[in-house]
This record gives C-alpha cells, sequence and structure tokens, in this order.
C-alpha cells in the first residue's frame, strides 16, 4: 500500500512538465507566455535554493532567481541543445550568482568587513532562515570556504548532482571538481573539529 505522502510525491514528479514541451512551446508566438510558466513551475524551486545556498539572503536569491528566468528567457531562442535544459538553466544561475557576490565584494573594499563575516551575520538575523543551530553552523562553515569549493559541495551535498552534471554546469574537469569536494568536506571537519566559527 502506498502511503498518501508518497502518492503525492509520485504525482508531483509526473505532473512536472517535459523540457521538450518547454522548448516547443517557447518557439511558437501564441505560446510563450505558457512555456515561461511551465519552465518555472519546473525549475524555480530547486534555482531558488541553489542561489539561496551561496548568498544566504532570500531577498537577494529571489532576485537572482527573476535575474535568471529573465536572462534564459531572453536567450532560449539561441539554446543548442548541447547541455540539458537543466544544466543550462544551473548554469545561468550559478554565474548570476557568481557574478552578484563579486560585485558585493568589490563594493566592500572601502569597508572593514567581508562578505563572508556580513553573510554569517546574516544568517544568525535573518527571520526567514529556518535551520536550527547546528545548520547555522554548517552555514557559517560553508562561507569560510573559497566559492568555487562552497559551490561544489553545495550542488553535491545538498543537491544530490553527479560530478558529471556538474562538470557540465561549471565547465570544470570531473577530477578538479572531486578534488574541491574532498578540500571542501577537509576543512569544514576541520572547522567543526575545532569549532573556528
Amino acid at each position: 500500500m502506498i502511503s498518501c505522502y508518497l502518492r503525492n510525491q509520485i504525482n508531483e514528479i509526473l505532473m512536472q512538465p517535459d523540457d521538450k514541451k518547454i522548448l516547443y512551446l517557447a518557439q511558437k508566438a501564441n505560446k510563450k507566455d505558457e512555456a515561461l510558466a511551465l519552465l518555472m513551475k519546473k525549475y524555480k524551486e530547486r534555482l531558488y535554493w541553489h542561489i539561496r545556498k551561496m548568498i544566504i539572503v532570500h531577498e537577494d536569491a529571489d532576485d537572482l532567481l527573476q535575474n535568471t528566468f529573465m536572462k534564459a528567457w531572453n536567450h532560449i531562442g539561441n539554446f543548442r541543445g548541447d547541455a540539458s535544459l537543466y544544466t543550462w538553466l544551473y548554469r545561468i544561475a550559478t554565474n548570476e550568482t557568481l557574478n552578484y557576490i563579486n560585485k558585493k565584494k568589490e563594493g566592500l573594499l572601502h569597508e572593514d568587513a567581508d562578505i563572508e563575516t556580513m553573510l554569517g551575520n546574516k544568517i544568525e538575523t535573518d527571520p526567514l532562515f529556518t535551520g536550527d543551530e547546528i545548520q547555522k553552523r554548517l552555514q557559517k562553515c560553508l562561507l569560510a570556504l573559497p566559492e568555487k569549493q562552497r559551490l561544489v559541495f553545495n550542488m553535491k551535498y545538498f543537491e544530490d548532482m553527479t560530478y558529471e552534471q556538474m562538470s557540465e554546469i561549471l565547465g570544470t574537469s570531473v577530477g578538479a571538481l572531486k578534488a574541491s569536494y574532498f578540500h571542501a568536506v577537509r576543512k569544514i571537519e576541520a572547522f567543526i573539529k575545532n569549532e573556528v566559527f
């Protein structure tokens, strides 16, 4: 007997729009709005959390998500299908997020704080952060990692992506991604062991 929760999860998966259908509708002048709605329905939540794990702040993640969909929508006609729609959207979201972080860092050059400290403080004060104390500690550890290691850790640990998917999204070799993940895990273990946060 299938539980009600499991039945709902299966129905949700089965009701997800097909990427081919989304791309087909995007090519039709009178179906573009429907295609955008399906695209957002399918990928909005996953992309939001991908971005949010990198920048912590809900409002910034929401803005970057909108930018991601706008950029994707403006360039969907150029989508060649070399990668899946999923990895193409993740690449756009990742680039938007990293560009945002770099701009924030440039703006902080003349201040005493760095972006990691600023984001760490946001974890403590953000009413929309729903994690418990352990989640807060983990997020602060992640903020101490270099951006690439933090990104790879988030994608592998939280989003359960394969190294091949990450390679498509980030344009980095599988070997380099495995090394980044390994180093990130070791640093997190050291931070937790030494309570350096």
